[in-house]
């Protein structure tokens, strides 16, 4: 039994790396992409246009790819692979053909009505009939993204469900290149240039469907799409999806909502808010996200052949993996953030005001990371269980939370600072956040799938002591050697900084270590 569960462990580590590495060379182009961005576009009001044009199928993708469709989707799926094999290869057919149906109509629809979108949306580009012109133009091409890129979560999860994680991870690098391409060698054949980035998101979802069917094919998982909603499988996943749409995306609702609200505050509020968010989701991204994608189906798996006492540990060892990277990750961001800002966006276009501006935003979002990690692990252990309400019920407390905390912090942000309102938006998305992690966790306790003490306990507050002697290594080094970031170059403060992060890291780790090596086997268990 040990030697099963330490080889369960250990499986779960190496997928985790595979898809955490993967995952972060999607990261790093993205990182790329968005240096190109702030160096050839800089901040401005078409640069506000591409954002929410692009923001708005992004966050459908959340929905129907990242969120509702792979939570309602992966469990049925695993149902299927461990019971009726031998359906499978129909399941998937009917699930393609009918989601391909529902996903022609969106993207019409979404493509006629760009204009009320935007309205919708970002209400207040409406004072500028230009720019709401432009971002409508720039939504009709982007909006096709999410058919395309729905249909590749599809192809994604039947690739995870196989033991495949490396392609469905590595695939989002495909629009990061598009997009690259395009500021690079089109841009200026396009007017406004920030134009050729919307053409390039609706060719890198094309190409993204079209790169995973050679690895579909390559395991033999051949399927005949057909349109068929009365399938059981596909009338299972719909009635898990609908209220899950809603229910995963929680945290880009909320996102949504400060893209809102942020249209009506000074020019450039987007863009500080897109590349604060671009940097805290780095860690969010290449850990959080990889963890998630790994253990859903192996908590699906648990659950269908009704192992509890594996469920627990795997839900258990999801959410310590997490916040093992989430504390030091949120005080790292914290600390370094601004020098990461100057570092990596400092140009003519993006002055140093911008950096100050995007740096308040990254302080207040960073708050909320942890929680926004624990959030993707919590919904897994919900969605495994085929269990898609309760998510939404605590989804809805969280929204109206964060709209509330959106015009008190704009306020009292107004009233006590005078600017960096966006960073108010913030703020409120973070404490949402937390809120929402929060009600996740103590419904998993109540139901009695999550081990006592598995979140709270000494081990993890070693983790946070861990966490505050590499913080103040970091506090003394940056004051040491990058108190004054003007007589440097951009490449030794890069040197510098990576040192700091290098040696940091290591710290953490070595005192992790050390606390580990002088734990109970109690807790031990519970890793």
């Amino acid at each position: 039994m040990i030697v099963s569960k330490v080889t369960q462990k250990t499986s779960l580590r190496n997928s985790v790396f595979v898809t955490g590495f993967m995952t972060f060379i999607s990261r790093v182009t993205g990182l790329i992409r968005d240096i190109l961005f702030s160096q050839i576009f800089g901040v401005s009001a078409n640069m506000d246009s591409f954002l929410v044009a692009f923001k708005i199928p992004n966050l459908l993708r959340r929905f129907f790819a990242e969120g509702a469709f792979s939570q309602g989707f992966v469990p049925v799926l695993n149902e299927y692979k461990e019971i009726s094999p031998d359906k499978l290869s129909g399941l998937v057919g009917s699930m393609f053909g009918s989601l391909s149906l529902i996903l022609f109509i969106i993207t019409a629809i979404g493509t006629l009505l760009a204009p009320a979108m935007v309205y919708l949306f970002a209400p207040g580009f409406s004072s500028n009939e230009d720019q709401l012109a432009t971002t409508a133009q720039m939504l009709r091409y982007a909006f096709p993204y999410i058919f395309f890129i729905s249909l590749t979560s599809l192809l994604g999860s039947l690739l995870n469900a196989h033991g495949n994680f490396s392609i469905p991870a590595i695939t989002p690098v495909i629009l990061n290149l598009c997009l690259i391409c395009a500021s690079i060698f089109l841009s200026s054949y396009f007017n406004p240039p920030e134009l050729a980035l919307a053409v390039a998101v609706f060719f890198s979802g094309l190409f993204q469907l079209l790169f995973q069917f050679p690895f579909i094919l390559k395991k033999k998982l051949t399927f005949r799409p057909r349109i068929d909603f009365s399938h059981p499988g596909v009338r299972q996943i719909y009635k898990l999806m609908l209220p899950g749409i809603f229910g995963s995306s929680v945290a880009q609702i909320n996102i949504l909502f400060d893209t809102l609200i942020a249209s009506f505050l000074v020019s450039g509020s987007i863009s500080w808010l897109y590349y604060s968010d671009r940097l805290m989701e780095f860690p969010l991204g290449v850990f959080a996200v990889a963890v998630a994608t790994v253990i859903l189906p192996r908590l699906s798996s648990e659950k269908t052949k009704a192992n509890i006492d594996d469920f627990k540990n795997s839900l258990a060892w999801g959410m310590n993996a997490v916040i093992t990277i989430g504390l030091p990750s949120t005080i790292g961001i914290i600390l370094v953030g601004d020098t990461l800002l100057y570092i990596i966006f400092f140009s003519p276009q993006f002055s140093l005001m911008d950096i100050s501006m995007a740096y308040a935003s990254l302080v207040t979002y960073s708050l909320g990371l942890l929680a926004f990690m624990l959030m993707k692990i919590l919904a897994a252990g919900y969605y495994s269980r085929k269990d898609t309400k309760t998510p939404v019920r605590f989804a809805v407390y969280s929204l109206f939370l964060n709209l509330a905390l959106n015009i008190i912090f704009v306020y009292a942000f107004n009233l006590f600072r005078g600017d960096a309102l966006h960073a108010g938006l913030a703020l409120a998305t973070s404490c949402a956040a937390v809120f929402n992690a929060s009600l996740l966790y103590r419904g998993l306790v109540k139901v009695g799938v999550i081990i006592s003490g598995s979140v709270i306990n000494l081990h993890n507050f070693k983790k946070l002591i861990a966490s505050f002697i590499m913080a103040l290594f970091i506090v003394l080094s940056e004051s040491y050697y990058l108190s004054d970031l003007s007589l440097l170059s951009r490449f030794e403060a890069s040197i510098i900084l990576m040192f700091i992060i290098a040696i940091s890291a290591c710290i953490y780790f070595f005192i992790w270590y050390l606390f580990i090596h002088h734990r109970s086997d109690a807790i031990k268990v519970n890793d």
